[in-house]
């Protein structure tokens, strides 16, 4: 996978979090204790800082109550 196309996997991720969080009326803290992950941590997600592990893909999607594969799918807004 090119450089490009992982930065632009991770702007989904963060568009999608970030989206779903405030569809679902959570606030950073709140998705972060249901994920079992630290505030900051989903914070850095939303501006796609991080190149984020599978186990906290799933413990974000636990936590917006989604599937995995919905998280890295582009949105059609």
């Amino acid at each position: 996978m090119a450089a490009g196309e992982a930065k632009h996997l991770r702007d989904v991720l963060a568009r999608n979090v970030r989206t779903l969080r405030q569809e679902r009326r959570l606030s950073q803290e709140q998705l972060a204790a249901a994920s079992g992950l630290h505030r900051t941590y989903v914070g850095s997600i939303e501006r796609s800082e991080r190149n984020v592990s599978l186990d906290s893909l799933n413990a974000l999607a636990t936590g917006l109550s989604t599937e995995v594969w919905s998280l890295l799918q582009p949105r059609r807004d």
